[in-house]
């Protein structure tokens, strides 16, 4: 059975998922389903990223230890998945010392072998919230994170680095030849002209003081834990086995593809690719890259009050209808905007009156015709699959959109409610038929609607069916 590989990024745990978190996911596990529909054996991970500052302060702020909030947080993180639908088979902790250290170590170890990593003392200019260092040239004109849009602190200390600069040729090639596929070519293209400004060696521990006392330890050196971006982008190799099982690891890697947010780009496209060169493993195949979600045509934040809270999302208008929505309207590449106005327009246009309400017609006409035992759809449709390989489930969602008008088009146009007989049954056998067809391509985006859609219309008689999308009461 081929095999297919598929991440999210590792989040930080400082606080309970948001929209841009669940977005992604959805992305993801879309994906996922579908190469699982496809007969391939999927292999879907994603874990927490527990060794940052970001995690200390907010642990600090709650008045808790850092491993209480992290246990804490991390089972909040963990149950969202199911919260949220999200068929992961592999899940790793940055603070498991059994799953996650030992291959982060291993990794150490590889680069080191390289002679890839030395020591220097540094001073620069450290976000905590990117968990980043920056050049001046890389803030804004106001010396900001251009991320955060927060002033950067100084920092000076002595610790490890990884020459980065060896790779510049070797990770220019990759991106430009598509070997390394970055989605889509505005991500390709800042990648490209990142690496062309001249990469520089970058810091990959830090002091135990600085770290507070979290973080996986430095092999040979209990002075230095390893800086965030080594050791969160190792659970990548670690979740299936790095360090710890090697027939797993070797089964599931390389990845098939990283699914991330544009911010953190340059640490997937570029550092990521130049540990693993150093480290002689394989590269993944794909980074599909996202744009992030504003609201109301506003980037989202407590001080405006317009942050939107998924599981508040969920409780109001059900998961499925929310993970439509978001996977067909928000741009797949691109940054995108939510509003509960467009949310409820789309639910009524798209789900309500659209799949829902054919569906409705067309059960209940059958069973009036004693209509049933049509055979379902088993293949995907070659513009659709195309879609999904781009990248594109938004095009693919409204491709599926297209097949449901074009549906209610043949039942306007056919009139099986005026007809009787051999007529009525062939027309209805038909609209059956593209309603299964329909079904089938709905299961990578809704599974739970589209398994009721089939099965209902699957049966040896149709019967009447409740509406599937009730319609939102303002």
């Amino acid at each position: 059975m081929q095999k297919y590989y598929i991440t999210t990024a590792i989040p930080y745990i400082n606080a309970k998922p948001h929209i841009g978190h669940v977005f992604e996911w959805f992305q993801a596990d879309t994906l996922a389903r579908f190469q699982k529909l496809k007969g391939k054996d999927v292999a879907f991970a994603c874990g927490t990223d527990e060794n940052s500052l970001k995690n200390v302060q907010a642990a600090e702020a709650a008045g808790i230890s850092t491993q209480a909030w992290l246990d804490q947080y991390a089972t909040i993180f963990k149950e969202a998945f199911d919260f949220f639908g999200i068929e992961l088979t592999h899940f790793n902790r940055g603070s498991d010392q059994e799953k996650h250290w030992p291959g982060v170590q291993k990794l150490w170890n590889q680069c080191n072998a390289s002679d890839d990593i030395y020591k220097k003392t540094y001073t620069g200019l450290y976000c905590v919230g990117c968990e980043s260092y920056y050049d001046k040239a890389d803030l804004t004109a106001d010396g900001l994170c251009p991320e955060h849009l927060k002033a950067p602190e100084e920092v000076s200390e002595e610790n490890y680095f990884f020459r980065l600069s060896k790779y510049q040729e070797q990770i220019e090639e990759l991106i430009k030849s598509d070997k390394l596929q970055i989605v889509s070519d505005q991500y390709k293209n800042e990648m490209l002209s990142f690496v062309q400004r001249g990469l520089e060696d970058f810091s990959v521990s830090r002091s135990i003081e600085r770290a507070r006392g979290i973080g996986v330890p430095v092999p040979n050196d209990e002075s230095q834990a390893m800086y965030v971006w080594f050791d969160a982008l190792s659970v990548y190799i670690t979740a299936i086995g790095f360090g710890r099982d090697q027939a797993e690891f070797e089964k599931y890697w390389p990845a098939d593809v990283h699914v991330i947010g544009k911010g953190i780009n340059r640490f997937h496209s570029i550092y990521w690719i130049g540990m693993l060169l150093s480290a002689k493993l394989d590269l993944p195949k794909t980074i599909f890259v996202h744009g992030y979600l504003t609201a109301n045509g506003q980037k989202m934040s407590k001080s405006l009050g317009n942050v939107i809270d998924p599981f508040d999302l969920v409780n109001q208008y059900g998961l499925e209808p929310v993970r439509y929505f978001l996977l067909k309207h928000i741009p797949s590449h691109n940054d995108g905007d939510f509003s509960h106005e467009k949310f409820v327009e789309s639910y009524t246009a798209d789900l309500s009156n659209g799949i829902g309400n054919v569906c409705s017609r067309v059960a209940k006409l059958c069973e009036k015709a004693g209509i049933g035992e049509i055979t379902p759809s088993t293949e995907f449709d070659h513009q659709f699959e195309i879609y999904l390989s781009d990248y594109d489930l938004s095009g693919a969602a409204n491709w599926i959109q297209t097949q449901v008008m074009q549906l209610d088009g043949y039942l306007s146009e056919k009139k099986p409610w005026t007809l009787t007989g051999e007529e009525q049954t062939q027309v209805l056998g038909q609209a059956v038929q593209k309603i299964l067809m329909i079904s089938f391509h709905l299961q990578p985006f809704m599974p739970k609607t589209a398994e009721a859609i089939l099965t209902h219309f699957s049966a040896e008689k149709i019967t009447s069916l409740q509406p599937l999308f009730p319609r939102i009461q303002n």
